[in-house]
């Protein structure tokens, strides 16, 4: 399908029986810049619904731009972006946003169980009390990313991949129907990353879309449906066994070769067994 295509298409295909929308997330022709310097170029994408999905690319590459740009916390230059074929302000209740965790002040003074329930503002009110149901809530999300035993910590003493985790579970409880996460992996454990992949293949299950800023090449095949490769421009999208090949990562990733090379090995004994 070609551009042109998908800026018709991608936005405003719905599922005339369903009302379900074919794309959770529609990017067309955006661009992105910081003093006037391009950061992102004439972006183009469009994420199916229901899937996990992977954006890949070097270091400055744009990935946590381009997911800020999304949710409109840095200001787009051109483009359109689609949320369920509908503007992002429109559909800002059925998003839900997983900051890096080095973006985050850990030295507020609050407990696991309190940050989990600020998912729930939106719904709770500002300035109105958080009732029994809404902590009750926060601590099936905890218990959801196992973490429940550790509700009453102060989020400061958690281990990183503890507040990981709780930061997930933020997520979590706002029950929506697009999961936007920006290295969530980083600086984790593996028993955490193991948990982490565990509840992102739930969502998937309960018809969720994830997208998720990754950096892990190795691991891009086995954790996700669809990866975007990107480096300033979209170098390529779609799913992962058509697009996550040596000669697009080659694209995207330039004279990287060594690291390139160990993925396409791994790749080829996949593809042998």
């Amino acid at each position: 399908m070609g551009k042109a295509d998908r800026q018709v298409t991608g936005a405003a295909r719905e599922d005339a029986d369903t009302g379900a929308f074919e794309y959770a997330l529609s990017v067309h022709d955006m661009t992105v810049a910081y003093h006037r310097r391009p950061v992102l170029w004439d972006i183009d994408f469009d994420a199916p619904a229901g899937k996990l999905i992977a954006i890949v690319g070097p270091n400055g590459a744009g990935k946590t731009t381009l997911i800020k740009a999304v949710l409109e916390l840095v200001p787009r230059i051109s483009g359109e972006v689609r949320i369920f074929g509908r503007p992002y302000r429109e559909q800002r209740h059925r998003v839900a946003y997983v900051p890096q965790r080095n973006s985050v002040d850990w030295d507020f003074p609050v407990t696991a169980l309190d940050v989990v329930v600020m998912g729930l503002y939106r719904r709770i009110g500002w300035c109105r009390p958080v009732r029994r149901q809404h902590r009750l809530r926060g601590l099936a999300a905890l218990e959801q990313v196992g973490m429940a035993d550790y509700a009453d910590r102060q989020i400061n003493r958690l281990s990183g991949g503890q507040q990981q985790r709780v930061f997930l579970a933020r997520a979590l409880v706002q029950d929506a129907d697009l999961y936007l996460m920006d290295e969530p992996f980083a600086g984790v454990d593996a028993a955490t990353e193991r948990a982490i992949v565990q509840v992102l293949r739930a969502l998937r299950h309960r018809g969720k879309t994830v997208v998720v800023v990754h950096h892990d090449l190795q691991t891009v095949q086995e954790y996700f449906d669809e990866v975007i490769l990107l480096n300033m421009r979209v170098v390529a999208a779609g799913p992962t066994e058509e697009v996550f090949t040596p000669e697009n990562l080659r694209r995207t990733y330039g004279g990287h070769l060594s690291l390139l090379e160990r993925v396409g090995q791994r790749m080829t004994l996949r593809d042998g067994r």
